[in-house]
């Protein structure tokens, strides 16, 4: 949308408020921060809550305090993990944990990261997975014949935007060490980010010979089980990261999981009983273990099993939605 362009979207009794970005991000947030104020005058809110302490965060706070409403920030991971080396962000971070009527977070690790900037309480609430909808399904042929996979072809998964923060390079680099013993798939789920990543990305591409290498584009939520299908193996090979949906989904889908042991994994994978865990850029043993979960089906059966229980048991929609209205509770509301 144009900058400043509004849109409403009602769906069950729900408005949810679109609008444009400006190229300079303080005419962004000055927008931000006006079309609140608009809405709450149209119709007042009862809190605020931000889903990421950098720019939304910040603006929810201010606002909060302006309009005197609660306001809840939540951290999510990169806002934690890297915005406060941002000298541009950081005043925006810091004034948010501040003075945040409460601050969530979705992984222990990032929650001492945060009290390492400020003391104060920090409340855990894990993401939740509706494990109804991401559930274990046959593959998908028809989908897998649209995306070029033959019915011979093993093919390991990502799912996001793949950049340099997600592991791009480490994931690329173990793709094409497999590639040469056997032909394998590689399906990346959504979109390369522009620029350096993409750059990287078109290089490390360019020197793996007979690679199969696919690309959807962005793909909606309604549409990703049946993405999750057509995968023997999803890896999740982050530098850095919070607690990712996408390695949830895959899990509540049974899909066998390696993964780094960076921000909130290592709260839901644990090594050899419902996932495999790699060090962080360590192509090598990267390559081994996806090479060692795909000769291996009692082994993809095991730790696919046990990732759906893990979910069942933990990471639900219901959990995260109880977590969130105790918190609103504490804050006074009538949730």
């Amino acid at each position: 949308m144009s900058p400043s362009e509004k849109r409403i979207l009602a769906h069950n009794g729900v408005h949810v408020t679109r609008f444009g970005a400006h190229k300079r991000v303080d005419d962004t947030l000055a927008d931000w921060f006006e079309l609140i104020v608009e809405e709450h005058r149209r119709e007042p809110f009862d809190a605020l809550h931000a889903y990421f302490l950098t720019q939304a965060g910040f603006v929810a706070t201010y606002a909060g305090k302006y309009l005197n409403l609660p306001n809840v920030v939540s951290i999510r991971g990169n806002d934690i993990e890297r915005a406060v080396f941002d000298p541009a962000k950081f005043s925006h971070v810091m004034y948010a944990l501040q003075n945040a009527s409460a601050v969530t977070t979705n992984a222990s690790v990032l929650k001492e990261k945060a009290r390492a900037f400020v003391d104060r309480e920090v409340v855990l609430i894990p993401n939740g997975i509706d494990t109804q909808y991401f559930k274990p399904a046959e593959r998908n042929e028809i989908l897998a014949q649209t995306l070029g996979l033959e019915k011979e072809d093993r093919v390991i998964g990502f799912v996001g935007e793949l950049r340099e923060k997600k592991g791009l390079a480490t994931l690329l680099r173990a793709y094409a060490q497999i590639n040469k013993i056997q032909p394998i798939a590689l399906l990346i789920v959504g979109d390369i980010r522009v620029g350096e990543d993409q750059k990287q990305f078109e290089e490390l591409q360019s020197s793996i010979p007979n690679s199969k290498i696919i690309i959807t584009g962005y793909v909606s939520n309604h549409d990703l089980p049946s993405y999750y299908s057509v995968m023997d193996v999803f890896v999740q090979p982050s530098l850095r990261d919070g607690l990712p949906n996408a390695l949830l989904e895959a899990m509540a889908c049974e899909k066998p999981i390696i993964a780094t042991p960076v921000g909130g994994v290592l709260e839901v994978i644990n090594d050899c009983e419902n996932g495999r865990i790699v060090k962080v850029n360590d192509v090598n043993s990267l390559t081994a273990i996806i090479q060692e979960v795909l000769s291996d089906k009692n082994l993809q059966k095991h730790l696919g099993t046990s990732a759906r229980q893990t979910v069942q048991s933990r990471f639900t929609l219901q959990s995260e939605l109880d977590g969130n209205l105790a918190l609103y509770r504490k804050l006074g509301l009538n949730a």
